[in-house]
């Protein structure tokens, strides 16, 4: 028998909540917003929302500096709009999940300020360390393209923040800390929250200061990524909350091998149910998604079959508010763009995992097309400018750089319709609207049955329906010059995913019925189409 829990059914779909819908005008989205679109959502067919923080922020890092863990940032709406938002998913069967995001705070939150005050009980909420005579305490640098030493006059000291200089990292060394953060679980939990994303998870617990080896980006990471300490940590969350919940966790991990995931995911470890791993999402580049290298498809497949045979249960995923959009990105968004969008689908909603879509993704959307530094408004991308310029690299490579792997990829608002502004606002947008929103979007697909649209409605359907797509094993078959196929097997059934994801026509050995096909086949005979895919019966 299959394992049932709700999150191994379910379709898991990511809101950006300031890029989603803006419902007054204001040019940021909101809860209303949300809840406008909760029946194009069950229409969908997606069972799961997750929505990246709209708690209280300075939205230093768009709003991944909470200033207020229980609270709503006022640009969203109120703590009453979340309980109907909640209300309403879950009178249409859609449950809700919140990004949990407790490696920092923002300086603006209150622990902090009373911390550099050294009011207690916030003394040692955060990591506090002198300088060593006159340069700071050690040679570490930040996600974000900088040293992660920050002084404060006030407190006399400096605080380490692993990624903006307004994201102080909290102290698990406080028991004070660890208890404050449960009972920011619990007050959420008990709200009607149904589980969260957890932020950079693997990275909390630091089990020193001292100097790190040097590394062409984040230096000191052997000192705090996936330690003994945070397996520690995330064990006493799980005992001391989560299992009291019928909740889901899914932890946004870093350098993970399939080994160090699984070491989080294990039931029996107890201590998170999922994982985001980037392996992956780091096949066209070297390293860090700055230093840029040519997709190769086949890189792509393989990495993904690896993650596939490791591990018993996980995530899949090609797009969040942190990645270029994958018809970009693995696929070709000019000469092909829907057979890209379509084939993309097919891939991740036949792999066996939970399966995350991001907002737009079900229409093809698109990176932005900016042209220079003036509309992006990512803080990360900002400071691989200002870096990039001080290394005195090519403009050319530089924006090269940022067009690619920017955030604001991703963070381009919703194109609902080819109305001003996408539809997405009545007002100005906090961030540009691609101008593609004319061709792309919703209302252009919402009645068209070969759209993007529909194909992954009718593909999220067949996997809501079908056991094999959810449960089923999984077997590579063919993984070669752009294609790839693997069988998923359940029961006695057995079905086959085959993708062709290059521009040439290939011939494959595959040949069977379509259960559903990019192309609307009705049989598979060995030969596909450039960006094709279908799954058959064999």
């Amino acid at each position: 028998m299959a394992d049932t829990k709700w999150w191994k059914e379910r379709i898991v779909y990511q809101i950006y909540p300031m890029s989603f819908c803006d419902s007054n005008g204001d040019g940021i989205g909101d809860l209303q917003g949300i809840i406008s679109k909760l029946d194009y959502l069950k229409k969908l067919g997606v069972g799961v929302l997750w929505l990246s923080p709209v708690y209280p922020s300075p939205n230093e890092d768009n709003g991944y500096d909470i200033s207020d863990y229980c609270g709503i940032h006022p640009d969203y709406g109120t703590l009453e709009d979340m309980d109907e938002l909640l209300r309403q998913a879950h009178e249409r069967d859609i449950k809700i999940i919140l990004d949990l995001v407790i490696n920092h705070t923002s300086k603006a939150h209150e622990w902090f300020q009373k911390s550099r005050q050294r009011i207690e009980p916030y003394t040692d909420y955060y990591i506090w360390k002198k300088g060593k005579k006159g340069k700071k305490p050690s040679n570490w640098t930040s996600f974000f393209g900088e040293d992660c030493w920050e002084y404060d006059e006030l407190r006399g000291e400096y605080y380490l923040h692993l990624f903006a200089k307004g994201q102080p990292d909290l102290n698990y060394r406080c028991p004070s800390v660890v208890d404050a953060v449960e009972d920011v679980m619990r007050f959420w939990l008990d709200r009607g929250v149904d589980g969260f994303r957890c932020d950079v998870i693997n990275i909390l617990w630091k089990n020193s200061l001292d100097n790190g080896k040097w590394k062409p980006a984040l230096t000191g990471s052997e000192h705090y990524i996936s330690t003994d300490g945070l397996h520690r940590l995330l064990h006493r969350f799980n005992e001391d909350v989560l299992t009291k919940y019928d909740c889901y966790t899914v932890g946004e991990t870093v350098f993970v091998t399939p080994k160090m995931a699984d070491d989080l995911v294990n039931p029996a470890r107890g201590e998170l149910n999922t994982v985001f791993s980037f392996e992956h999402m780091e096949t066209d580049c070297y390293f860090v998604k700055w230093f840029l290298r040519r997709f190769s498809p086949d890189r792509f497949f393989s990495c993904l079959s690896k993650w596939q045979t490791s591990l018993d249960w996980n995530t899949v995923y090609f797009e969040n508010h942190d990645q270029p959009r994958s018809v970009s990105r693995f696929g070709d968004d000019i000469h092909y763009h829907d057979e890209s969008a379509k084939t993309l689908a097919t891939l991740l909603l036949s792999l066996r995992g939970t399966a995350f879509i991001f907002e737009g993704q079900e229409i093809g959307m698109t990176n932005f097309d900016f042209e220079d530094m003036t509309p992006v408004r990512d803080v990360e991308s900002h400071n691989i400018w200002a870096l990039t310029g001080r290394l005195r690299l090519p403009k050319a490579l530089r924006w090269r750089m940022i067009k690619q792997k920017s955030r604001d990829n991703a963070r381009t608002p919703m194109q609902w319709s080819g109305e001003a502004n996408g539809g997405f606002t009545t007002g100005t947008p906090w961030l540009s609207v691609n101008s593609n929103h004319k061709t792309i979007n919703v209302a252009a697909q919402e009645e068209d049955f070969g759209s993007v649209l529909n194909y992954y409605r009718r593909l999220i359907a067949l996997r809501n329906g079908s056991s094999v797509l959810k449960f089923g094993s999984y077997k590579e078959l063919y993984l070669k010059d752009g294609v790839f196929a693997f069988e998923r097997e359940y029961e006695g059934e057995s079905l086959v995913t085959v993708v062709n994801i290059s521009g040439s026509v290939r011939i494959t050995p595959l040949v069977g019925d379509c259960l559903i096909s990019t192309e609307g086949r009705a049989r598979l005979e060995g030969e596909m189409k450039p960006y094709e895919a279908a799954i058959i019966r064999r």
